[in-house]
């Protein structure tokens, strides 16, 4: 009953938030949830560097991600290599992190402000439909799995990973979320061909598949069950979001080139 009384709340306060919010708002709702994000990531990857100065200036870099990709501008490519560069070089000359511990940190903003930041971006680009397109996709498919999964899993698709994710299960998500999005697409953007609605479909949803696997196999690695006990029965926010933070970025870039409309 917990799990299911948070989930109606987190529903409703998203709704509500995608529906109503002014841009100012959103951006600042991101950012918040970008922030408590990186709080579990850093605690997840660092566990020792959680509460020092270390872990706030990661958690600080990626607030300021999803402030920045919150508003749609040309990336340069130019102006990230130097940024990336200078912070491994201070990680690992100053602060004596090996490379790899430095290039957890690097990948924080990328995988966690950049995405949510887009998708602030999408909103202020196509309004609330598209991204109630896009979140409304990966629930579809999150469902499908569980329930497809239940109903005719036998073979494990991951099992180091996460034991209870089935190779049907996963095929149902597939199908099921492909299918909904290239139906519902034709009331947010419907000039896209039915070709790319198919194609962008499977994309998302596959995304989506890979954002979950990505974010269990931190917590296996970490010995953590859930990314943090903030939402009761649901875990963390990383937990909530890890699908949807994989598959922002490319229905992002596909609006923003033009290729559904």
């Amino acid at each position: 009953m917990t799990r299911v009384i948070s989930g109606v709340i987190i529903a409703a306060v998203a709704l509500a938030a995608i529906l109503f919010l002014p841009f100012i708002g959103l951006r600042v709702l991101a950012s918040l949830v970008a922030g408590f994000a990186a709080d579990e990531y850093v605690r997840i990857t660092h566990p020792e560097a959680a509460r020092r100065l270390e872990g706030l200036v990661v958690i600080a870099v990626v607030i300021y991600t999803c402030w920045w990709a919150a508003v749609p501008a040309p990336l340069s490519l130019v102006l990230l290599s130097i940024v990336v560069i200078l912070w491994l070089a201070f990680a690992v000359l100053r602060q004596s992190q090996t490379i790899q511990q430095a290039a957890v940190d690097v990948v924080a903003p990328i995988y966690i402000g950049a995405p949510l930041g887009m998708l602030v971006a999408l909103q202020n680009l196509s309004g609330p439909k598209a991204t109630l397109l896009l979140i409304a996709t990966i629930v579809v498919s999150d469902t499908a799995q569980y329930y497809t999964g239940r109903a005719f899993g036998r073979r494990p698709l991951a099992p180091t990973i996460s034991p209870k994710k089935t190779v049907e299960g996963a095929i149902g998500g597939v199908m099921f979320g492909a299918l909904f999005m290239a139906i519902a697409i034709t009331f947010v953007f419907p000039a896209t061909p039915i070709v790319v609605r198919v194609l962008l479909g499977l994309v998302i949803v596959f995304l989506g598949i890979i954002g979950d696997l990505f974010e269990s196999r931190l917590k296996r690695v970490a010995g953590l069950k859930d990314s943090s006990a903030l939402i009761p029965g649901h875990g963390g926010v990383l937990d909530r979001i890890d699908a949807l933070l994989f598959a922002i970025p490319m229905f992002y870039f596909m609006v923003l080139q033009g290729r559904v409309a």
